[in-house]
């Protein structure tokens, strides 16, 4: 069974980069078709694809997100890691990494095609 957590600081200040890794055990983040994506939810909102790493390192990102989104893997350690830099207080939120699935061509964006999640890390941006 696999399992997802989430490590990273818990305050950022506006303007610096947020910076959080998935640690995945049970399952490789290499193995085929895996989609390893982060997910967000801002307080008193809907959950929010930011994007996505595929198995073999492809990464697509949320059009919204994508100038300030990284998405970065180290095999040896079975992590992938997510920076979001210049942010602002708009980035405070509870943050997960999720596992979906590929089918075919498909990755999934929608927050509801993940069924294997972290128990989420809650990120502040305030000086």
């Amino acid at each position: 069974q696999v399992r997802l957590q989430e490590s990273g600081p818990g305050l950022v200040k506006p303007s610096q980069t947020l910076s959080l890794t998935c640690t995945v055990s049970g399952g490789s983040i290499a193995s085929s078709y895996y989609a390893w994506s982060w997910i967000r939810q801002p307080p008193g909102k809907g959950l929010e694809w930011m994007g996505v790493m595929l198995y073999d390192g492809r990464t697509y990102y949320s059009p919204l997100l994508k100038s300030r989104t990284s998405i970065s893997r180290d095999t040896s350690k079975n992590q992938f890691s997510l920076q979001l830099s210049s942010v602002t207080p708009e980035d405070t939120a509870v943050y997960y990494c999720a596992r979906g699935y590929i089918s075919g061509t498909y990755y999934p964006v929608n927050p509801s095609e993940y069924g294997d999640w972290g128990q989420g890390t809650q990120v502040t941006v305030s000086s």
